[in-house]
């Protein structure tokens, strides 16, 4: 994907760009760069990204961080899939985030948000069960 492990726009219209008209479902990760449970977690996104490739899209977002350190971060972790920038969390907290990083949000095919994760997976056979349960059974 050209523009996996990139930022690719900023605030609620990239990211309304993104989620909308997309068939299957969505998983967004709230992340920052200077968040250590987010950098704990991103090797279970990369592991679920390329199982579910085919049924299941994936998207960052960058809440309260900074280009320069999004980009590093993105650069030193690449997962395979692109961020949205959202710098002040405006975007997180529309979805129930903003207020507890990582926050993961799912929505099924139509769009429609079903579930919001506050905090880090401890492990990524939870986060394929949130998966299993929050996209692909929507």
């Amino acid at each position: 994907m050209k523009d996996a492990d990139k930022l690719v726009g900023d605030g609620e219209r990239a990211f309304r760009e993104r989620l909308g008209g997309r068939g299957h479902p969505l998983v967004v990760n709230q992340w920052a760069s200077w968040c250590e449970s987010c950098r704990f977690e991103f090797r279970f996104f990369r592991e679920m990204a390329r199982e579910h490739r085919k049924t299941v899209a994936f998207l960052r977002l960058d809440s309260q961080g900074n280009e320069p350190d999004a980009g590093e971060f993105l650069r030193e972790l690449p997962v395979g899939f692109p961020s949205v920038f959202d710098p002040d969390a405006s975007v997180a907290r529309s979805l129930g985030g903003g207020t507890a990083w990582p926050t993961t949000f799912f929505f099924d095919r139509r769009g429609r948000q079903v579930h919001t994760k506050l905090g880090a997976y401890a492990t990524v056979e939870q986060l394929e069960q949130d998966i299993e349960r929050y996209a692909l059974r929507g």
